[in-house]
Formats: structure tokens, C-alpha cells, sequence
């Protein structure tokens, strides 16, 4: 693959917070611990090293040992769950919904960046090991974000009626949705392979956590991808403390609001991405997952009939920890808690709500992780890259706005100038000794004067228009041909990792697919790739 790169914020898909971010402004360096680049790791090793205690660790290996169990796993992943127990072992983490058939093509983005920077750090930093880790997000319940994908401009859904936690799935019906998809996919040999993955994975698994780790496991494997469901019992024993710490203390919401708050009075205007509850749990049980709320000093679920006291309540999380389920505050603890992380690898959004959190985690006494921007990529095939060069566009127009993108190439490919500045210089021209006359007379012409020039000026720019709208007619396959490639690059009028299912690639490349990203992307050069395959 050739590759080429661009400053994200010259893409004009990522927030001013992300970009921010990554040109390190003053004002957020108070929201985050270290930034990432190699050098930094150092720190953060040391940190870690210091405060994750042995005995997590196996915890954590014992938990893995049982979820792995029935499934294949590499010689890599083995020497990874292995090396896992070893206080000299540390994790770069990523997580991601339980997206059908991985959904976006983000999803790969997320993982490869996460595998390629435990390279990056093994060679700067020999004597540690660096496990990949991808978290499966079973415990969240917004089944319609996940119940499809998109296969050539078209959604191939799972539909079902669900309730609770989308990992305790059932895989039933997913048979109908291999049907489908294998009658869009076509006969080839890279065909066959989507579809024996597709049977193996969603046919073969009772449960959508089982099907989404075999997925995962096939995809990654030769690169020691170690894959974690934090929906444990074991593992959420871990979390007792915190969470007693979270429900009868609600130090999270104290210290997210405050970081809020100062957030909110920066120079510039940060959307914030989440708001803290009181409470950052849910009970999760019997296809149930909804909110622990407190009212009267009694604790319940929100719109259930279960109450508890403050005592029966401790009880239960003591008892019966794997039933509380962190949501999108209190997860980030859960994960830096089980694991000997250094690293947090995510899109623009789960950053920008990251950078919400160090304080609490100060306050819960856990080290804040450097927080990565995952990956992000424009592929672009050899017949596409043909028709740009045929069309003489270059790659970095294509991120305008379609209307921009079209205005910009007509005014290059017209051979008549589209430019009314010369005009408008002239007009000024004209003015100015009219301006000069009117100083020395009577103020109410000066006014009129004024208004003609703004009139004249609208004119031309009426005109301008006009003209371009003329030579887009003029010019309308040239035209037609720049949409329909900007389009097919840019699918939904979004960026193509958003839209694009890795299947539509994978027709093409096959099994070097994922070993060409792997080495494509770096995950420290904070730019966005632009790949064309050969």
C-alpha cells in the first residue's frame, strides 16, 4: 500500500477538542496524564508498575483461562495470557461494541493501532512484554447501534426483539442474516471465506460475546490479540471497592462535574460528550439492565420493583458483584483496574469524554492511562486511485464539502475565469474617488454612495455564481463522474471508516487485508493515512 498522511485537522471530520488535543494546547494538558508518544511510556510504565498489585493479575488470568475456554487460540495468544501474569507485563487496550460482523470499518483501525503500538513500545522498551487487548463491550444494551452492517450501500440487519445486556444474546435468527448476505456476496474464493467466518462465528455461537470473540480471534490471531469480557464475576470482584466508593459516595459525579465545569469556561467551546449520574451503575439480571437509582435514602432500579437498603444493598454488590454493570463513566475505572494498562486507544468521541475523567481517577487512587487517537484511513483502490488521476483530483480535495469539492475543480477545469476578483478590485477603484468626492459634500451622500458600492459588489457576486452554474451545466459529466468518485470514497457523505463494512475489502484483497494495514498504519504518527493498494 502507498501511503500518504493529513493533519486531522485538515480533514474537517474531527472535533476541535481531538485536534486540540493532538497539537498538545496548554488549556487540556490539565485533562490528561502523559501524551502519547514513545518517550512518554517511560513514565507511565513506572506508574503502573507501582500501583497494579500481583494479585490482579491473577485474577485476570484466571478469568481469561475460563473465557477462552472451548476456542482455538494462537501460540502468540497464548504466550500473551501467559505473560500476562508477570509483573513485567503490561497492556495497550482498546474497546468497541459487539457490532455485527465488526460493523464499521473502525473496528479494525481500533485493533491494528492497538497491536502495532505493543511493537512500537517492545522495541523501545525491551526488557517489558506489551499484550494487544480488545474489550469487548458485552454489558451495553443499545442493541439497534449494533444489529447490522453496511454491504455496498446496503444494511444487512439482525432483526430481533431484545432486552439487557447485548452479549447474553442469542444467536438465533443470525442463520437468515448469513442467507442474505451470502446472496449479495457472490461465488469467489475470498466470498467463501466471509462467508465460513460469517456460519462459524454467528451460526456456530450460542451467544453474541461468543460469536463476537471468535470473530475477533480468527481476524487476529497471528498477532497475540488477547480479548476480554469484563461481564466476569471474578473480575468484577476487582471492583467491589470502587463501586461502594461510586453508589453510597458518588465520588465520580463530584469530581466529573467539577472537571465539567472547568472544561466549560475554556477559551474555546468543548461539547461535553457525557454527563455523570449520581450513581454510574446499572443492575444487570434476567434481560434486565437498567439504572441503580437512590431516593430516601433507599436504592433501587429505575422502573423495576427492587429496593434495597443501604446495607441489603452492599450486601448484594458483595454477594453477587458480576450484577452491577459499570456504564460509560465508570467502565474506563473498571478496565485501568483488572488490567496492567498503560494506554487507551479510541475514536475522537471516547477521548473527548476521557478527557472527563482524570480527576476522578485520582480520586478513586487509580493511575490515569495515556489516551491515544485510534488510527484513522482513507483506502483508496487502484481503480479508484485511476479515475483520480485520469480526473486530476487530488486526494486532500476530496475531503471538501461535495459543493466546495465541485466549485473549487470547475473553476480549475473551466476555460473561462470564474474569478470576479479583478472586477471587484476595479469596482473598488471606482469607489474610492467616489468616496473622496462624497468627503466633500453633504454626509446623506456619502450614504448613498456606500449603498451603490454594496449593491455593485452584490452584483458581481450574483453574476460570479451564475457563471459558475452555467459551466457546471456546461460541464456536466465532469461533474457527474467528480460526485460519483467522492461519493464511493466517501460514503454517506461521511469519512469511509464510518460507513464501510471490512467485508466490501476483503472481496478484493483477501486474506492481506489486515497484514497490509498492520503494516501501514502507525499508530504514534497522530495523522490521517490516506492508502492506496497496488
Amino acid at each position: 500500500m502507498k501511503v500518504d498522511c493529513l493533519p486531522f485537522r485538515k480533514t474537517g471530520y474531527f472535533s476541535d477538542i481531538i485536534c486540540d488535543y493532538l497539537d498538545e494546547e496548554d488549556s487540556l494538558k490539565p485533562f490528561y496524564n502523559r501524551f502519547p508518544s514513545v518517550q512518554n511510556f517511560e513514565g507511565q510504565i513506572t506508574e503502573k508498575a507501582k500501583t497494579f498489585p500481583d494479585k490482579n493479575r491473577e485474577v485476570l488470568y484466571d478469568a481469561l483461562q475460563n473465557q477462552y475456554k472451548g476456542f482455538t487460540v494462537s501460540k502468540k495468544t497464548q504466550e500473551n495470557l501467559r505473560q500476562l501474569k508477570e509483573p513485567i507485563t503490561f497492556t495497550v487496550v482498546t474497546g468497541h461494541q459487539l457490532n455485527l460482523f465488526t460493523g464499521p470499518l473502525y473496528f479494525l483501525y481500533k485493533i491494528i493501532s492497538t497491536i502495532n503500538l505493543t511493537k512500537q513500545l517492545k522495541e523501545a522498551y525491551p526488557k517489558y512484554n506489551f499484550v494487544p487487548v480488545y474489550w469487548m463491550a458485552t454489558e451495553d444494551h443499545d442493541f439497534d447501534e449494533i444489529n447490522y452492517f453496511n454491504f455496498k450501500g446496503k444494511k444487512i440487519q439482525w432483526n430481533k426483539d431484545v432486552s439487557g445486556a447485548v452479549g447474553h444474546l442469542s444467536t438465533d435468527g443470525l442463520d437468515d442474516v448469513l442467507d442474505i448476505f451470502s446472496n449479495v456476496i457472490g461465488s469467489s474464493n475470498n466470498a467463501q471465506r466471509l462467508k465460513e467466518l460469517f456460519k462459524n462465528a454467528y451460526v456456530k455461537h450460542k451467544n453474541l460475546t461468543g460469536a463476537t470473540r471468535y470473530l475477533a480471534n480468527e481476524l487476529f490471531a497471528d498477532h497475540g490479540l488477547v480479548i476480554v469480557d469484563g461481564d466476569d464475576n471474578g473480575l468484577k470482584r476487582l471492583l467491589i471497592p470502587y463501586a461502594e466508593k461510586d453508589i453510597f459516595e458518588n465520588i465520580p459525579f463530584i469530581s466529573v462535574t467539577e472537571t465539567i465545569s472547568q472544561l466549560e469556561v475554556l477559551p474555546k467551546s468543548y461539547a461535553i460528550q457525557v454527563n455523570p449520574r449520581e450513581i454510574n451503575y446499572f443492575y444487570l439480571i434476567d434481560g434486565v439492565r437498567e439504572r441503580i437509582v437512590e431516593a430516601d435514602g433507599r436504592y433501587g432500579v429505575n422502573g423495576k420493583k427492587i429496593s434495597w437498603s443501604k446495607e441489603e444493598l452492599m450486601k448484594e454488590l458483595n454477594d453477587f458483584p458480576e450484577r452491577f454493570s459499570p456504564n460509560v463513566i465508570s467502565r474506563p475505572l473498571y478496565q485501568e483496574v483488572i488490567l496492567p494498562n498503560l494506554c487507551y486507544i479510541g475514536g475522537g468521541g471516547e477521548l473527548a469524554y476521557w478527557l472527563e475523567l482524570k480527576h476522578m481517577f485520582g480520586k478513586m487512587g487509580v493511575p490515569f492511562p495515556i489516551l491515544l487517537l485510534r488510527n484513522s484511513a482513507l483506502i483508496i483502490t487502484e481503480k479508484q486511485d485511476e479515475k483520480l488521476n485520469k480526473m486530476d483530483l487530488s486526494t486532500t480535495d476530496l475531503f471538501l464539502k461535495q459543493s466546495s469539492f465541485i466549485n473549487k475543480k470547475i473553476r480549475e477545469i473551466s476555460n473561462i475565469d470564474i474569478d470576479f476578483s479583478s472586477q471587484k478590485q476595479l469596482l473598488e477603484n471606482q469607489f474610492k474617488e467616489m468616496y473622496e468626492l462624497a468627503e466633500k459634500t453633504d454626509k446623506s451622500f456619502l450614504g448613498a454612495v456606500r449603498a451603490q458600492e454594496v449593491k455593485q459588489k452584490k452584483g458581481l457576486d450574483n453574476l460570479e455564481k451564475r457563471l459558475l452554474r452555467a459551466q457546471k451545466r456546461k460541464l456536466k459529466d465532469q461533474v457527474q463522474r467528480m460526485t460519483e468518485i467522492q461519493n464511493e470514497l466517501f460514503p454517506a457523505k461521511s469519512l469511509q471508516e464510518r460507513t464501510l463494512n471490512f467485508s466490501e475489502l476483503y472481496l478484493e484483497m483477501g486474506e492481506e487485508l489486515i497484514p497490509n494495514l498492520v503494516r501501514a498504519l502507525n499508530p504514534l504518527s497522530l495523522e490521517f493515512a490516506i492508502l492506496t493498494t497496488k
